[in-house]
């Protein structure tokens, strides 16, 4: 079993799809082993996202995932990284996949519904940060 981090962004959670989101991670075998409504700070948006510091979009990115209420979970089930990449879909809406969430649920690359971790290694952290009491 495989564990990964997903955060449905603020866009997402103004239009209410929240329940939507989480309805195709299960119907894809992953089971949500925890999860937390909250609002992020500054603060915690700027560490999570600290590998992008010195990209150009980085303060427009915590600046945006700091607007408004995010649902973090936690996923589990095999290759659960993989498949919740798959779900997703490409980061730009436009070329997402048809049935993917980005597809279904985002606005734009930058509003794009959801995050899901890259890698094992980040998915380790990620729940780490997020949810300390789950980390192996």
């Amino acid at each position: 079993m495989e564990r990964t981090i997903s955060i449905i962004k603020p866009d997402a959670t103004a239009k209410n799809v929240i329940g939507k989101i989480l309805t195709r991670f299960e119907d894809a075998g992953l089971k949500i082993v925890a999860g937390k409504l909250t609002r992020l700070t500054k603060e915690q948006a700027g560490a999570f996202y600290e590998v992008h510091k010195e990209r150009p979009f980085y303060g427009e990115l915590c600046e945006y995932m700091t607007s408004g209420p995010v649902f973090i979970s936690v996923l589990e089930g095999n290759d659960a990284v993989a498949l919740n990449r798959k779900l997703m879909g490409a980061t730009d809406p436009k070329q997402a996949e048809k049935g993917t969430i980005r597809a279904d649920f985002a606005d734009s690359i930058s509003a794009n519904a959801v995050h899901g971790s890259d890698s094992k290694e980040n998915a380790e952290k990620e729940i780490k940060f997020f949810f300390p009491e789950l980390a192996q």
